[in-house]
């Protein structure tokens, strides 16, 4: 499902396959530059497309900037990149000198074309983000954007360039997310890792507030026990929640941390769907007429351990569209209630739950504590 953008505003690309499909087709069409920020850069067919589409806008004379993190791509070999750099693009790795943050990574998804257009989501450039997320490929997608967002996203860009090789990063102590954008309907929710205050979190809290209408899409779900009661109470006032995880996961740990949530919400009245079909990678909320996109999950990595983007988006027409596509991943999903959830799981399988639960949720953040104290 993706619908087209007017000269201003916002496409939605509701699939891994529309929106590399449109970050390509972007890149063949740029003039003068190209700002691409990701987490996986894959040496397969996806990631050798994008590369050609890199390298004959770099031989056109375009600006081509990549930058990848250097864990995430850790499977990516540096002369991959040599057509790209022979032609006068530039590639960075993000903090592969320091294996003592290695814990503190660049998650984002994005791509700046000529700093007009702008793509954000949860795809990676690898082979499994490349299809229609039912038969072939994990359901993923984005959202595209123009308007006065951008150059807040081209700020952000350089500042994360800057940063990926420094041997210093200037993190102040209270909190490192900040929202950008001067249009309060359209906002950059940019997350570094720390401990403090959060502007996705705050967000969220607001929003979750007076939402009558809770559509949340999330590969990887152990939010923090204020937003957890806080979706838990919702159904006191009279909203509807409702949570589309994974059933199929690239991340097991992760689906066992979160169902040992299950009970607790589906008692309180949130309704839980596991999708079926491919690995679930998407990470939107829709919240009435408030679209959330961006690479940020809600768990403890995302929502404080990593760089990440969100962009927090406040248009109906776009809220309508996400929320149609919301409804048709659920009819690819499988409803969880007590008769096929805890009440059929064994004690080996709530222990492992709650195992998996306290390293996701206490031991790798207290580990990147300790390296951020370090910093």
């Amino acid at each position: 499902m993706s619908t087209p953008q007017g000269p201003e505003g916002f496409g939605w690309l509701g699939s891994g396959r529309a929106l590399l499909g449109a970050q390509l087709e972007a890149i063949d069409q740029a003039r003068g530059s190209v700002r691409l920020e990701t987490y996986i850069f894959a040496p397969d067919e996806t990631g050798a497309g994008f590369r050609t589409a890199l390298t004959a806008a770099a031989q056109r004379g375009v600006e081509v900037d990549v930058l990848m993190d250097a864990f995430g791509s850790l499977a990516t070999p540096e002369d991959f990149f040599d057509p790209l750099i022979w032609a006068g693009g530039r590639v960075k790795r993000f903090n592969a000198a320091h294996p003592g943050r290695f814990a503190l990574r660049d998650h984002r998804k994005l791509l700046l074309v000529d700093d007009t257009l702008a793509f954000v989501g949860g795809c990676n450039l690898a082979n499994e983000y490349a299809g229609d997320g039912i038969i072939q490929g994990w359901r993923d997608g984005g959202v595209s954007l123009r308007g006065p967002l951008l150059p807040v996203l081209v700020g952000e860009f350089a500042a994360q360039w800057a940063r990926a090789d420094a041997g210093e990063w200037r993190l102040s102590p209270g909190g490192y997310a900040r929202a950008g954008g001067a249009d309060s309907r359209v906002r950059a929710l940019c997350l570094k890792p720390g401990f403090g205050p959060s502007a996705l979190r705050s967000a969220l809290r607001e929003d979750l507030a007076r939402a009558r209408d809770i559509a949340i899409t999330t590969a990887y779900f152990l939010p923090s026990r204020r937003l957890l009661r806080q979706l838990m109470l919702a159904d006191r006032r009279g909203a509807r929640v409702r949570i589309l995880l994974a059933g199929p996961s690239d991340v097991p740990l992760m689906s066992l941390a979160s169902r040992s949530l299950y009970r607790a919400l589906i008692c309180s009245g949130v309704e839980i769907f596991e999708y079926q079909p491919q690995v679930l990678h998407a990470k939107t909320l829709v919240l009435d007429g408030v679209v959330y996109a961006g690479s940020s999950n809600l768990d403890p990595r995302s929502l404080r351990l990593n760089f990440e983007l969100m962009l927090r988006i406040e248009d109906p027409a776009l809220a309508a569209t996400a929320r149609a596509q919301f409804e048709a991943d659920l009819a690819h999903s499988r409803p969880i209630h007590a008769g096929n959830s805890w009440q059929q799981w064994s004690a080996w399988t709530r222990l492992k739950q709650r195992m998996a639960h306290f390293i996701l949720a206490r031991l790798d953040p207290w580990f990147a504590r300790e390296q951020l104290r370090r910093l």
